[in-house]
């Protein structure tokens, strides 16, 4: 099939595009920039013009293609509630460019939206939760209800691998070269789920080729949870710095906008997306990729 992909030339993109094309689709890619659109061609995929803010662009490439993966966010920490709820707005000018069609929409969205004690798997929603990036499940159960068939991909808070630069584990290592130590809260036994990148990938287009009940939820999560200490202990020793630990108000200076994040407690189940899809994640572990250096290469 014909698949039209936001944050086509993204870190999550790349990969679904690659996955996309070596499995007998066609791609046709949102592409913002020149460079987008070179990237694109040279991995043999059709290039849109247009951005998260061009609803016509959106709206011509669902019209015209037979499925859409909605991977697109922009990544502005210092406007994230306005992001999120223009992800909002691209959700829905998506879904009624495909509303009278059974043409599958994928969104992404994300696990760390559930911290709390306990296990979150697949049936757990969070219309009610206060963090502005519900607006993306929101959306997309508005979009649900007028008829869409849709399911949403829940990424863990780490979708590690080659290439990762902006995620959670490169931003903790850049604040610990900023502060001069690694840090965690507490006791650092709060846990972040974690995926490789390509087992992502393969997710997407196992539920793209998947008949799925409008609304189902599924959780790209190959590890559901990982002890933040673990992650702190092995960045201060690789870059020889100390491990402290901090309380919630000293973390909120430390980390920053990232303090949330740094206290992240999101043990997560992909039990069911496992059974469903037949998804067997088989790329490194989290901490395979930050032993293997991954993240510390000397180009980094």
């Amino acid at each position: 099939m014909k698949v039209f992909v936001t944050g086509a030339t993204g870190f999550v993109g790349t990969a679904v595009v690659r996955e996309l094309l070596d499995n007998g689709h066609q791609v046709l890619g949102l592409a913002r920039s020149e460079e987008s659109v070179k990237k694109l061609v040279a991995a043999g995929a059709e290039p849109i013009h247009g951005d998260l803010n061009d609803f016509e662009s959106l709206k011509a490439g669902a019209i015209t293609s037979d499925a859409v993966i909605h991977l697109g966010f922009v990544h502005d920490f210092t406007k994230f509630e306005e992001m999120c709820k223009l992800d909002g707005k691209v959700i829905e000018t998506i879904g009624d460019a495909l509303l009278g069609t059974d043409k599958p929409f994928l969104i992404t969205s994300g696990t760390a939206l559930f911290s709390k004690d306990g296990l979150t798997n697949e049936k757990d929603l969070a219309a009610k939760h206060s963090h502005p990036r519900i607006a993306t499940e929101n959306a997309a159960d508005a979009v649900v209800a007028k008829g869409v068939k849709v399911a949403v991909i829940r990424l863990s808070p780490s979708v590690h691998g080659e290439g990762d630069v902006i995620g959670f584990v490169p931003t903790s290592i850049k604040i610990t070269k900023e502060k001069g130590k690694a840090a965690m809260i507490n006791d650092g036994s709060n846990f972040w789920p974690a995926v490789h990148r390509l087992d992502a990938a393969k997710l997407y287009r196992l539920a793209l080729e998947k008949t799925f009940q409008s609304g189902t939820r599924y959780h790209a999560v190959a590890e559901q949870g990982i002890p933040y200490r673990d992650i702190a202990t092995f960045i201060a020793e690789k870059l020889q710095v100390p491990l402290v630990s901090l309380t919630d108000s000293e973390a909120t200076e430390h980390f920053e906008w990232f303090s949330h994040f740094a206290g992240l407690n999101n043990p997560t189940s992909s039990e069911q997306t496992q059974a469903t899809l037949g998804w067997n994640p088989q790329h490194p572990t989290l901490m395979e990729d930050l032993q293997n250096g991954v993240y510390f290469s000397e180009e980094k």
